[in-house]
C-alpha cells in the first residue's frame, strides 16, 4: 500500500500522526492496520468521550457485555474489561510500529476514570491497575494535568509506567507538567528503573482555546478584538513548544537524565479538529509543524489533511516573540487569559466525566437487560 503523500510529508517533518479515535470495529475490520499503511498513523489516543461513542453504537460489544452479565460483573468491571480489551488489541496492531520506532511511536493511550481528576492517590492506583491489565509495553496511561494530577504523574512515572498527560491548556501549567515528568524520571532512576523504557507525551489542547477566546472577543466587539480572532490557539501552542525547547534543549536538568537513557517528553497537539467553519479545516495540523511533536487527529481532520492539507515547516520555531505579542494584545483587549484557562480545564474535566457517566448508565441498562 502507498502512504498518502501529504501525511507522509507531515511525518517527514517530524510530526507523528496519531488517530484520536478507537472502536472495536476499527480494530476487527483491519481499518486501524490500514491507516498505518496508507495514512502514516503511528499512534492512537482515546478518552471517555471516544469510548462512550464507541460503546453506544452498533452491536460490536453486545456479546461480551452479555457474557460479563452472566458472570455477574458490575458496571465498572464491565467497562474496564471492554475498554482495556480494545486498547490491548490496538497495542498489538501497532506493535510493529512500536518496534520499528524504538518505542517512540506505536503507542495507544487509555485514560484513568475522569471522576478521579482531583484525587491523586486514586489516579495513581488506577494507573497501576490499568497498566497491569493491558500488559503491553506500548501503552500510555492518560492522566489529566489538574493540580491533583501533577503529583500523580510523577508517582506513576516512578513506577516505570509511561504517561500521556492530558487536558493541558496553559503554558504555565505545561511547565509544571514538564517538572512533574522530570521529577518522575528522577524517582524512577532512584528506584533502579531503566529510563529508556519510560515514555511520555504532554497533550496540549488547541482548538478549544480559540473557541473560548473567540467567544469572548465577539462579546467585546471592538475592531481590535475582532482582529485577534483565531490567533490565540496557535500562539499558545507555539509558546508551549518554545517552553519545551527551553526545558529539553537548553536547561541543564535534562542532560543528566538523558545520559541515563531518558527521552524528552514530546508535545502532543490535541483537540485539533477545527470548530469554526470560517477557519481552514486543517489549520491546527498544517500550522503546528515542528520536530519531535505529535498531532492526534479525529478521523475527519485526518481525511481533510490527506486531501488538501499543507505542511508549514516555519509555523512554530522562532515565533515565540510574535506569539507573546498576541497575548499582550488579548490582555489589552480585555481578555482574562487566566480565567480562560481555568474555565477550559474545568469544562474539560466535566465533559469527560459526563461522557463517563453516560457510559455507566448505558452499560448498567445493558447489563440489566442481559440479566433479564
Amino acid at each position: 500500500m502507498t502512504q498518502n503523500p501529504k501525511l507522509a510529508e507531515l511525518s517527514e517533518a517530524g510530526v507523528s500522526v496519531w488517530l484520536d479515535d478507537l472502536s472495536r470495529d476499527l480494530i476487527s475490520s483491519g481499518d486501524l492496520k490500514g491507516l498505518t499503511e496508507t495514512k502514516s498513523v503511528v499512534g492512537v489516543t482515546t478518552n471517555p468521550s471516544i469510548f462512550q461513542a464507541a460503546l453506544s453504537k452498533g452491536t460490536s460489544y453486545d456479546a461480551q457485555v452479555n457474557e460479563l452479565a452472566a458472570r455477574g460483573a458490575d458496571v465498572d468491571a464491565t467497562i474496564r474489561t471492554v475498554t482495556t480489551d480494545d486498547v490491548r488489541n490496538a497495542c498489538d496492531v501497532l506493535a510493529p510500529v512500536f518496534e520499528a520506532s524504538g518505542g517512540v511511536d506505536g503507542r495507544v493511550s487509555i485514560e484513568v476514570d475522569p471522576r478521579l481528576a482531583h484525587d491523586t492517590d486514586g489516579t495513581v492506583a488506577q494507573a497501576v491497575e490499568l497498566w497491569k491489565i493491558v500488559d503491553r509495553p506500548n501503552l500510555l496511561i492518560k492522566i489529566p494535568a489538574t493540580e491533583a494530577g501533577l503529583p500523580a504523574i510523577t508517582r506513576t512515572l516512578a513506577e516505570d509506567i509511561s504517561v500521556n498527560v492530558t487536558l493541558i491548556f496553559s503554558v504555565e501549567r505545561y511547565k509544571k507538567v514538564m517538572d512533574a515528568y522530570l521529577d518522575g524520571l528522577d524517582a524512577a532512576a532512584q528506584a533502579g528503573h531503566d529510563l529508556s523504557s519510560i515514555h511520555s507525551v504532554a497533550s496540549f489542547f488547541v482548538s478549544r482555546v480559540d473557541t473560548e477566546i473567540d467567544k469572548r472577543l465577539d462579546a467585546i466587539g471592538t475592531p481590535e478584538a475582532t482582529e485577534l480572532k483565531g490567533k490565540a490557539a496557535l500562539a499558545n501552542a507555539r509558546l508551549a513548544y518554545q517552553a519545551y525547547q527551553e526545558v529539553f534543549e537548553v536547561e541543564s536538568r535534562f542532560p543528566d537524565l538523558l545520559a541515563q537513557g531518558a527521552r524528552p517528553q514530546r508535545p502532543l497537539w490535541a483537540s485539533t479538529g477545527v470548530k469554526n467553519p470560517d477557519y481552514p479545516d486543517t489549520l491546527y495540523v498544517s500550522e503546528l509543524v515542528a520536530p519531535n511533536t505529535v498531532n492526534t487527529m479525529p478521523g475527519k481532520t485526518m481525511d481533510a489533511f490527506a486531501d488538501h492539507g499543507w505542511v508549514n515547516t516555519g509555523s512554530i520555531i522562532g515565533l515565540g516573540a510574535a506569539s507573546a505579542e498576541v497575548f499582550d494584545k488579548l490582555a489589552a483587549a480585555g481578555i482574562d487569559v487566566a480565567d480562560v484557562f481555568k474555565v477550559l480545564e474545568d469544562e474539560g474535566v466535566q465533559k469527560f466525566e459526563d461522557s463517563w457517566n453516560e457510559l455507566l448508565d448505558a452499560t448498567a441498562e445493558q447489563l440489566s437487560s442481559a440479566k433479564g
